[in-house]
């Protein structure tokens, strides 16, 4: 039987988890929905690690072996309230690199200990211009910009009173849109395209009753965004390990959004030579659009899993994503052909 991405099921998969709030910290409801949905495939078992991260287990064929791991992570940037206001409105604290001026203006949920959850908007401190000639100008940090909240409220004990408190989650709008011409725009493509190819991969082995070659360890991690996602909970004798995250794409790089980028380096060294020549030429003999690139700026599950002393070869590929950490753009057919390339990845000997 032959081996084929469902195009509808993937996008339909990554349009509901990207609309599933998941910031660093918090992961509860987008790793229920990873494991309902990944379950659902025949012959896929799942526990949750001590983190909270998802661990997937895909038998193989063979299962004599080391496993191979692969991993993307579910995670996002997002905010906290990092103080009450005397007038009302929440000072923030940032969760990993978001850039603040790509986020000003955006709608957003803020979440109380006991699951309350209330509308407001992410904006610069004292923002009409009409009052402050400075608007345009002033610099745009964590404590020059505030969350306002969609309720009558204009004191501290005001907000108090609604159940908010420091350390509540703050949870931006993605404002999905999938195009009639194929790209879809969201925030936080990092990392939610990944998990969807991931997805897609599986989908298409289960659907064409193909296993892979070696037993597959996937984990869906919930801490990459602060950079310790993927340091744990795999075995020693992990063989291999495929790091699936955004490509990137930008003036000085090689990747597009139509395209899987390949990774030979980031900010933590290259990676391994082994798994870059093998991607490659899966890549070539299947005649799937491959870009390689070195991302400087960048790190990755697979870096954090070298870091931690993890001792397996290790490689990166990923959907190519615009205007990483604002507002995100990608094509439907990056995401499809990474599916496509980790399908291959685990039907290889």
């Amino acid at each position: 039987m032959s081996l084929a991405i469902d195009p509808s099921s993937l996008v339909a998969f990554l349009v509901d988890l990207l609309n599933t709030p998941s910031p660093t910290g918090y992961h509860r409801e987008a790793m229920a929905f990873c494991r309902e949905r990944f379950t659902a495939l025949a012959g896929v078992e799942a526990s949750f690690t001590r983190k909270g991260a998802l661990m997937l287990r895909i038998p193989g064929e063979d299962a004599a072996p080391p496993p191979v791991g692969i991993t993307a992570h579910a995670d996002t940037l997002g905010l906290m309230v990092r103080e009450i206001k005397s007038n009302g409105r929440l000072a923030i604290h940032r969760i990993g690199g978001l850039l603040l001026h790509g986020a000003e203006s955006e709608n957003v949920t803020i979440r109380t200990a006991d699951d309350r959850r209330y509308r407001g908007t992410f904006a610069l401190n004292n923002t009409s211009v009409h009052v402050n000639k400075e608007a345009a100008t002033s610099e745009r940090t964590d404590r020059t910009m505030e969350v306002r909240i969609d309720e009558r409220v204009s004191s501290k004990a005001d907000v108090e009173a609604l159940g908010i408190q420091v350390g509540d989650f703050i949870f931006l709008d993605p404002r999905v849109e999938v195009t009639a011409s194929g790209f879809i725009k969201s925030r936080f493509l990092d990392d939610k395209a990944s998990v969807a190819a991931i997805y897609g991969a599986l989908s298409a082995l289960n659907h064409a009753g193909m296993k892979p070659k070696r037993t597959v360890l996937a984990l869906i991690s919930n801490y990459e965004e602060v950079g310790h996602g993927g340091a744990a909970d795999w075995p020693a004798e992990l063989d291999e390990l495929l790091s699936v995250d955004m490509g990137v794409v930008g003036d000085g790089h090689n990747g597009d959004e139509f395209s899987v980028s390949l990774c030979t380096a980031d900010g933590g060294g290259p990676y391994h030579f082994d798994m870059i020549q093998k991607l490659r030429e899966l890549a070539a003999a299947h005649n799937i659009p491959l870009k390689p690139d070195y991302f400087p700026y960048y790190a990755s599950d697979g870096t954090a899993y070298w870091g931690a002393g993890g001792g397996a070869r290790v490689g990166l590929i990923g959907p190519g994503v615009y205007a990483s950490h604002s507002y995100e753009r990608t094509h439907t057919d990056a995401v499809v052909h990474t599916a496509h390339l980790i399908a291959r990845y685990l039907l290889a000997e």
